[in-house]
């Protein structure tokens, strides 16, 4: 993958140079990931290495305001508000994310959800010397309405700007950047560091600098080309768009599969979720969204980073090493996940989501018979670890990026955003799902709950493998064909739409100069 920052002669067309990548895509990919996506993976992580030092500050302000130190019991539910309100608001701001890119644009939204983020950064970092400990569960709903948002709209503006032949790799972006603030996270909340009495709300605070950062520097970079010429109707602002993305000035190719996908689904107009769940021609599309999603979060990640602890400390790792070891497995995430930007485009999505899920399953089977024989059995801890790092490795190749990628790819313009909306809201109920029950299931079932992941893990793999085509270096129409094919509905082909077209810059130059000879 070249980076290419200068402008090409237009004579080399868009066929000739397509496999390059210019610095203004690349920058706005990075600018949009950073400022978006790593701060959702930070705050998934931030609140779990100064856990007690938090809930220290909440006994404290309790006791300072009542003369009474907080009963367990209250401490406990407090702090299971503080964890859980992050998918709960993840979930509401998912519910936002088809008003707003419809009504704001794609890069409005992003600007827009930088001010949640600032605003939720602030509370947390002065809760402290505020001596309230409800702003801190306020504004953990404001974060993650901000990573339901961002989580949906970051794919989205990435997918609509990149060309066909690189949109896989760019789309796997912010799922990296997700794993980046994962690491960022673990490696700035060690005790040695912020993780501490001292540091932990400059710890909180910190999450407001990407966004500062990303409010700053966005507005330099242009609006998605899709969301201008079919939505806004602007083809001058799209195109010129297009030309500093592209690197070259003759973008005629993709304006003209923009008005092809806009004449395609003119009759239908904006899709809202309701309609989405009926119209026949997205049927399939929405089931593999759905079963991705839902496949994604209740594959066990979360049960898998929740055993892990436990795991190293039965295999001998002293408890005051662990948290580095956690490190560690971040660090193998981001290293699986960034592998996952290279391969996507040569592998393609069904390869590495099936292999990612037969992984996951496998390792978790594995990690059943491991657990229960760790006691007789003295290798077996040894396996766990292994089991452990296979599973990683196994989500952070597929499940964990492609899913976004291909709700991308799978709809059109004008359903996109619902589909985003639908797609998000399963994540976060998931999410949300696994968190409330993953206690439960592991105290009534112990190691055997990694066998319902392990079935959850192989039914997906399987739907995907039946279904869910390939749609790697297609076009958004000859996705929209293969799906059509499936549900068994009309697709107005691209020779019907040719004459709808407004003439392309070329074609008037060409037609002019006809006519003078």
């Amino acid at each position: 993958m070249k980076l290419q920052g200068g402008k090409q002669d237009s004579s080399e067309g868009s066929e000739g140079a397509k496999g390059k990548m210019t610095l203004p895509l690349a920058l706005v990919a990075l600018i949009s990931a950073f400022g978006s996506s790593f701060q959702y993976g930070y705050n998934v992580s931030v609140i779990n290495s100064p856990a007690p030092h938090m809930q220290g500050f909440y006994n404290r302000t309790f006791l300072a305001r009542t003369g009474v130190p907080m009963d367990r019991g209250f401490q406990t539910l407090l702090w299971s508000l503080t964890v859980s309100m992050f998918p709960l608001g993840g979930l509401f701001g998912s519910l936002m994310v088809w008003p707003m890119v419809n009504s704001c644009g794609r890069k409005g939204t992003l600007l827009i959800n930088n001010l949640f983020s600032i605003a939720a950064a602030i509370l947390m970092g002065t809760s402290e010397l505020a001596k309230t400990f409800e702003v801190i569960i306020l504004s953990r709903v404001v974060m993650g309405i901000f990573a339901g948002l961002a989580s949906n709209v970051v794919p989205m503006f990435l997918g609509e700007m990149s060309p066909k032949n690189l949109r896989g790799a760019i789309g796997v972006v912010p799922q990296l950047f997700i794993t980046i603030g994962i690491l960022a996270a673990q490696i700035l909340g060690l005790n040695s560091i912020l993780g501490n009495a001292e540091g932990w709300p400059v710890l909180l605070g910190l999450t407001g600098i990407p966004s500062l950062i990303q409010l700053l520097t966005l507005p330099f970079f242009p609006e998605s080309p899709r969301y201008l010429l079919i939505q806004k109707g602007d083809e001058e602002r799209a195109r010129r768009a297009l030309q500093r993305l592209r690197g070259w000035q003759d973008v005629d190719e993709e304006i003209q599969e923009m008005y092809q996908e806009n004449r395609s689904e003119k009759e239908e107009g904006q899709f809202s979720v309701l309609s989405l769940f009926t119209f026949r021609g997205l049927r399939w599309q929405l089931i593999s969204i759905i079963v991705m999603m839902a496949g994604q979060q209740l594959s066990g990640v979360n049960g898998v980073f929740y055993y892990a602890d436990r795991i190293f400390e039965s295999a001998g790792v002293h408890s005051s090493s662990i948290q580095y070891v956690t490190v560690s497995i971040g660090a193998i995430n981001v290293l699986m996940t960034l592998l996952a930007v290279f391969i996507v485009e040569s592998l393609g999505r069904r390869i590495l989501l099936l292999a990612g899920f037969v992984l996951c399953s496998a390792s978790c089977a594995v990690l059943t018979l491991a657990l229960n024989l760790q006691s007789t059995v003295s290798w077996m801890s040894y396996l766990s670890i292994l089991c452990v790092i296979a599973y990683i490795i196994g989500h952070a190749l597929g499940p964990s990026p492609i899913p976004a990628v291909m709700i991308t790819e799978m709809f059109l313009q004008s359903s996109r955003p619902a589909a985003f909306m639908v797609g998000g809201s399963v994540h976060w109920l998931s999410n949300f799902t696994v968190g409330l029950l993953f206690l439960y299931m592991e105290a009534g079932l112990g190691p055997y709950s990694f066998l319902i992941f392990c079935a959850i893990c192989i039914a997906t793999m399987l739907y995907i493998f039946f279904i869910v085509p390939e749609t790697k270096n297609k076009t958004f129409m000859e996705i929209n064909r293969i799906m059509a094919k499936r549900n068994k509905v009309e697709v107005q082909e691209s020779k019907e739409l040719k004459d709808s077209y407004p003439l392309s810059r070329q074609e008037e130059k060409k037609s002019l100069s006809s006519s003078e000879m």
